[in-house]
């Protein structure tokens, strides 16, 4: 058994939550989300776990984290700026939108900030090519955004 350097805590969620679900191999990519949600991140420690109480392999675990976008095996900053690159937003300028957040928080895309606070990633389209271009930071989706608005969004999430 692998030591352990997350909470036991977040440990106790997870294993509480599955002992709530049938845990089977059909259940992985659903136990998969719940713990990102629990820990924020899928290291292969927590990987492993779950390979475990499922009774999976690892390499199953990691093949389906490693395959869907939406799992990260990286800690995330408190707020995820996810600029659409998608064709819409791309002929409306998000790329100078990609590089102003980058510019205002000293960050390359795929980077999270120091502080843990931001994370810059870009997405292929989020279905709302009407308002490109598009951002989205964790739940909140902003339309027609410029580089102006950058500034303007990044202030929202400072305490």
């Amino acid at each position: 058994m692998m030591t352990r350097t997350l909470s036991q805590d977040l440990y106790d969620q997870l294993e509480g939550y599955i002992d709530s679900i049938e845990p089977t191999e059909a259940a992985l990519i659903e136990v998969l989300h719940e713990a990102q949600h629990i820990f924020g991140y899928l290291p292969m420690e927590v990987q492993l776990f779950i390979g475990e109480k499922l009774h999976v392999p690892a390499s199953k675990v990691f093949g389906v984290v490693s395959f869907y976008s939406y799992f990260t095996t990286e800690p995330k900053g408190k707020y995820v700026i996810n600029i659409c690159t998608g064709t819409a937003c791309f002929v409306r300028n998000a790329e100078s939108i990609v590089r102003e957040f980058e510019k205002a928080l000293n960050i390359k895309t795929g980077e999270t900030t120091g502080n843990k606070k931001y994370t810059i990633d870009c997405l292929r389209c989020v279905g709302a090519c009407g308002l490109a271009p598009v951002v989205m930071v964790n739940e909140d989706v902003y339309g027609k955004v410029t580089v102006d608005d950058v500034y303007k969004i990044i202030a929202k999430y400072t305490e």
